[in-house]
């Protein structure tokens, strides 16, 4: 979800635990391409408006990793990348889905919030899922750390029927499916 160039760069443009979360997605990557029965990989890209640091066709805008030819790209507008796309006939009701990338806050939040009212299983994993710092504009300004905020967001969409993974999880995450 949104790996995107810009979203992995040095902070403050990317998020502050990029050095930390890009290589667990891009292990994550090909744990999926290499696995016995690979999954449908699936990235979605984000449009932001113009002038912003993902707005499409700038070098932000572009995907850290590489689809290879049978994988599919996903470009949306709203945090919810089920609204307004094609996601939900790439994506069965009966799939499970693991999802990584940013931002935890929105585009993770609202797309798991929708695969899980569409009745998918979905898989969270920690560390490969990432925000910014958060001000808090109805506390004087204060900011909540992102990493507090990425521990909110997990809380929120375990409670609400998420599965939260873990890193060491990852051998086997897609090969005893």
């Amino acid at each position: 979800m949104d790996v995107q160039k810009f979203m992995l760069a040095p902070p403050p443009l990317g998020v502050p635990n990029g050095a930390v979360v890009g290589p667990n997605i891009a292990k994550i990557l090909s744990a999926a391409r290499n696995s016995a029965h690979p999954p449908r990989i699936i990235f979605v890209r984000n449009h932001g408006d113009r002038g912003e640091p993902d707005e499409p066709n700038t070098p932000g805008w572009q995907l850290i990793h590489e689809p290879l030819p049978h994988e599919f790209v996903v470009d949306k507008r709203k945090n919810n990348a089920f609204a307004g796309t094609n996601l939900a006939e790439l994506i069965p009701t009966d799939a499970e889905i693991v999802m990584i990338g940013m931002q935890s806050d929105f585009c993770i939040r609202a797309t798991c919030s929708s695969a899980l009212e569409r009745e998918n299983n979905v898989l969270l994993i920690k560390g490969a899922h990432a925000t910014f710092d958060r001000l808090e504009v109805w506390g004087s300004g204060a900011v909540t750390p992102a990493a507090q905020v990425e521990k909110e967001i997990e809380s929120e969409l375990e409670e609400a029927g998420v599965i939260l993974l873990e890193m060491k999880d990852l051998p086997s995450i897609f090969d005893n499916r």
